[in-house]
């Protein structure tokens, strides 16, 4: 029961993080690539009349946003979590960040490449390489705990 407790709470730590990293790197995004002037991005009515005016380097930081919030919240919760869900538990950040990249693309559609590319990159293989970069850093006897 406490490995589970453990891991459960991993799991919530990292979606925490991983959305607050997501977050800001969204409220910061209009500040590095600022959008075309004269569109209103602050309403979800107001992203669907400015998306196809967008140009693709404005769909960098939301890609950025959500590969590295998915990365940061799978690396925590890789340093937290215990055996047997040592694997497990950083992807399935990946795949709730995923359902949530999903969700965004039917509430907000936008081109069909970014589409692919973000669900394609930006969710479960950042879950894998926060996985990866905390395994490889630990004794293998420390994964295994």
């Amino acid at each position: 029961m406490k490995t589970f407790l453990i891991n459960f709470a991993a799991v919530i730590a990292g979606i925490i993080l991983g959305s607050l990293v997501n977050m800001g790197l969204v409220w910061i995004g209009p500040h590095i690539i600022p959008p075309p002037a004269g569109l209103d991005m602050t309403t979800e009515e107001g992203l669907k009349q400015a998306i196809p005016l967008l140009k693709p380097i404005h769909f960098l930081m939301p890609f950025l946003a959500h590969a590295i919030g998915t990365l940061a919240g799978a690396i925590l919760t890789a340093l937290l979590a215990k055996k047997p869900l040592k694997p497990i538990a950083p992807l399935l950040i990946g795949v709730f960040f995923m359902m949530g990249g999903i969700l965004n693309i039917k509430i907000l559609p936008s081109p069909l490449w970014f589409s692919i590319t973000d669900l394609v990159i930006a969710y479960l293989p950042m879950a894998w390489l926060g996985f990866y970069l905390v395994k490889k850093r630990r004794k293998p006897e420390a994964i295994t705990e």
